[in-house]
């Protein structure tokens, strides 16, 4: 409820800090999945994960993209 960042800023923060953190992959789809009904494109998302490469490494951005595309390929299911 908070007015200093509209619901896509606090997105992408989430899932920066989630890809981050590099062991919590429900968390971070259900975000990632959050974003996406908040309206971030899927642009959007893979860029943040790849930022945190750089500050996370890389193993912990290859997973986050990993669950990315899981989410992706799972909203074109339905």
């Amino acid at each position: 409820a908070r007015q200093g960042l509209d619901l896509k800023s606090r997105e992408i923060a989430t899932i920066a800090a989630l890809t981050a953190m590099g062991d919590a992959k429900p968390q971070l789809k259900v975000h990632i999945q959050a974003g996406l009904n908040v309206g971030l494109t899927k642009t959007e998302i893979i860029e943040t994960i790849i930022q945190m490469s750089v500050y996370a490494g890389f193993p912990r951005a290859l997973n986050g993209i990993t669950a990315a595309k899981e989410v992706f390929a799972e909203n074109e299911e339905n």
